[in-house]
């Protein structure tokens, strides 16, 4: 799996498409353990941008922060509420099926609950039929 270069990734970040040599690293990217801390690392590097302009803006310093600041929350709640379907609008630009990054993040959590289910079963189920 070959991981894009900074500009690549910041470009990526910012919703360009990556050349298919990438694929496998967006799939990883939309589905791995922490998908979700990913995004919002990556929706950041569109929002400082415009946080750093607004605190450099004529005003007073708090008036300024407060803008920041509430702009800031404005814009991680509206990423955050479309995070899944933001994924996999990324992940059918990159030319996968619709859907394929909810399909296996459910895999995979479906798979860590049977285990997890499985343990239960094993320690408590068990001991107190005996």
């Amino acid at each position: 799996m070959e991981r894009p270069g900074v500009l690549r990734w910041f470009g990526y970040a910012v919703g360009v498409r990556l050349p298919d040599r990438y694929k496998d690293w967006a799939l990883h990217d939309a589905t791995a353990k922490h998908w979700r801390a990913r995004y919002v690392l990556q929706r950041s590097v569109g929002i400082a941008p415009l946080c750093l302009g607004w605190l450099l803006m004529p005003g007073s310093l708090w008036l300024r922060f407060a803008l920041v600041v509430m702009a800031a929350l404005v814009a991680y709640f509206y990423s955050c509420a479309y995070m899944e379907e933001s994924i996999e609008h990324r992940l059918g630009r990159q030319g996968f099926p619709h859907h394929t990054g909810r399909r296996i993040r459910a895999a995979a959590a479906e798979a860590k609950n049977a285990d997890v289910t499985a343990r239960y079963i094993a320690r408590y189920r068990t001991s107190s039929e005996g």
